[in-house]
């Protein structure tokens, strides 16, 4: 809220700045993630004032104490919210303390305290791909050559050969598709509203130029959604849930002779096998982080440097004829006294 409208000191009192200035102006990131840091605190909200029966106007930034914030994570647990959804919830609550403390300094202990309550624990699972190059050609090849159906190739071929995002691709115009020049490329604004450049197989130019010639007849017209949806005559963007329903049914038609497709298929897929595919070939995880728009590498080799069966069996067969014999250890020790104070203990 603005200035003046609310005491300083209660806590949702920058909530209104934080959602609609800070967030989209300064900090600049999507409307999806100002979406989702209002849900989740307006989750907070309900909890503080018909869970624990604090209204609005007595919850003060001092009441959000560890245990406070640790209690509303027990209670996301029970409600039967997954880890990464409660993980979420409190990362955003942490986020605003932060943004708080910056606003007021003597929050900045307040903030110090509550970002110490630990996150659950989100199991490790592999995240799927497609393995089968031969699969993954079948599913590119799917919609075959009517009109609908080079719209809907166009879709895939773009996710997977560019590896962007499904709301990427559907937020491109007609002018960041530069299919004559030298070097094709995409203009693809990314999180935070982030502008990079991403390169266009020359494979994929005739299908692209195709496309174009049957969707896009008036090329002056730069600034048409690339892919569109035609409503009672109104041109709109695709939405992402359309797009989803794409892959998925073509998904559905391979499966029948490619068994090996894993039973989900969604947009985010190709672009992870893709991304796996390059890590394979031996592309540098950091050229890697460049081209799908990550800010720091780490995150490219955690979520999808994912080696192939064939990449860890010839690293666990690596050396291992030459491995010495090892002579047996003595100890240092001669009894526990001496090992505990080898120790430190007593």
């Amino acid at each position: 809220m603005r200035k003046g409208v609310l005491k300083e000191d209660l806590f949702f009192s920058m909530t209104w700045e934080y959602l609609n200035v800070f967030l989209p102006d300064q900090h600049r990131d999507s409307p999806k993630t100002s979406i989702s840091y209002e849900d989740a605190l307006t989750i907070f909200r309900r909890y503080v004032t018909d869970i624990r029966t604090i209204p609005l106007e007595r919850f003060r930034f001092k009441d959000l104490t560890y245990d406070f914030l640790l209690d509303y994570r027990e209670y996301l647990v029970e409600e039967g919210y997954k880890a990464r959804t409660v993980n979420h919830r409190l990362a955003v609550i942490m986020a605003y303390m932060k943004y708080a403390a910056t606003r007021r300094t003597a929050l900045y202990q307040l903030y110090l305290n509550i970002s110490e309550v630990p996150y659950v624990t989100v199991p490790s699972r592999i995240r799927e791909i497609i393995e089968e190059k031969d699969t993954i050609k079948a599913l590119l090849s799917a919609p075959g050559p009517s009109q609908k159906g080079i719209r809907d190739q166009v879709i895939m071929v773009l996710l997977y050969d560019t590896a962007i995002r499904a709301d990427e691709l559907i937020g491109l115009d007609l002018s960041d598709v530069n299919i004559s020049a030298d070097e094709p490329y995409l203009r693809v604004r990314g999180k935070g509203d982030k502008e990079r450049v991403v390169a266009i197989s020359e494979k994929v130019v005739p299908l692209v130029k195709q496309y174009i010639s049957l969707f896009h007849k008036d090329l002056r017209k730069r600034s048409t959604p690339f892919v569109y949806t035609v409503i009672k005559g109104s041109i709109d963007r695709m939405s992402e849930r359309n797009v989803e329903r794409i892959v998925k049914k073509y998904a559905d038609i391979v499966r029948k002779k490619h068994p090996d497709l894993p039973e989900k298929v969604y947009p985010h897929m190709l672009r992870r096998t893709r991304i796996s595919g390059w890590y394979r070939d031996g592309v540098p995880i950091e050229t890697i982080a460049v081209i799908v728009g990550h800010s720091d590498a780490k995150t490219t080799r955690k979520s999808y440097a994912s080696p192939s069966v064939e990449m860890l069996r010839e690293q666990m067969a690596a050396g291992t004829d030459a491995e010495p014999d090892t002579p047996e250890e003595k100890p240092l020790w001669k009894n526990d006294a001496e090992l505990a104070r080898l120790c430190g203990i007593r």
